[in-house]
């Protein structure tokens, strides 16, 4: 792994917009980590848009993640917060009369992160999508010391949603550790074929990788080899 990445801490996964891949790039990042002996966790704060299981909202994502990282723990614990409206999770809670405990949270994520390598938390939506009343997940991320994997859905127009995130987390204070391009889509045109060369000109952090439609993206990121 390059001196110059570290996946060590807390790394919150975002993305520049709704179902470009988080989960994937995230599942994969765990799973990889996973495999080369770290000692790893993953969170999903809220998942909304779940359908309902036995009269309860499923989280699929959370459900997901806890499978990619080998974890014990029941989805419960890994997604504390599960709402069945496809809105944004501050939104859709407050339409359910649900109170999100963001203090809670956060004291359980640090409390959980003392015993591990990694802890990965994944977001909803993008860097400003909120999580509570008055919470963002870039809030979030500050409060929880989490630095930020950007993944970037392959698509025309990413090069300004990624560059717009970015603006966004720089004036936050907040450390990116780099970008993913994700095809999260097989339809390849001159955009997505030349959206990884363009950012690496534009964005000002590293590209760590770009993910193939349907491809791994272990084998895509700077990963730690299995000595750690």
């Amino acid at each position: 792994m390059s001196d110059e990445i570290s996946w060590r801490g807390t790394v919150l996964v975002t993305g520049t917009d709704t179902a470009i891949g988080k989960t994937w790039v995230a599942c994969g990042l765990a799973r990889a980590l996973t495999d080369a002996g770290w000692i790893v966790a993953v969170r999903k704060p809220a998942e909304s848009g779940c359908d309902l299981v036995d009269g309860e909202p499923f989280p699929e994502d959370a459900a997901a993640l806890r499978v990619a990282a080998g974890a014990a723990e029941p989805v419960e614990d890994i997604c504390a917060v599960r709402l069945e409206e496809p809105l944004a999770p501050g939104i859709a809670a407050e339409r359910a009369g649900v109170a999100i405990d963001v203090d809670g949270i956060i004291e359980d994520y640090r409390r959980r992160r003392a015993d591990l390598d990694c802890l990965i938390v994944e977001g909803a939506g993008g860097l400003l999508v909120p999580f509570s009343t008055g919470v963002s997940y870039a809030d979030l991320a500050l409060r929880l010391d989490a630095r930020l994997l950007v993944v970037t859905g392959a698509k025309l127009g990413a090069i300004n949603h990624t560059l717009l995130t970015l603006e966004a987390a720089r004036a936050r204070g907040l450390d990116v550790i780099g970008v993913v391009v994700n095809h999260f889509s097989a339809e390849r045109d001159l955009a997505t074929q030349t959206l990884a060369e363009s950012l690496r000109d534009l964005c000002g952090v590293p590209i760590l990788g770009e993910v193939p439609h349907g491809g791994d993206p272990a084998a895509s990121l700077p990963l730690p080899d299995p000595e750690r």
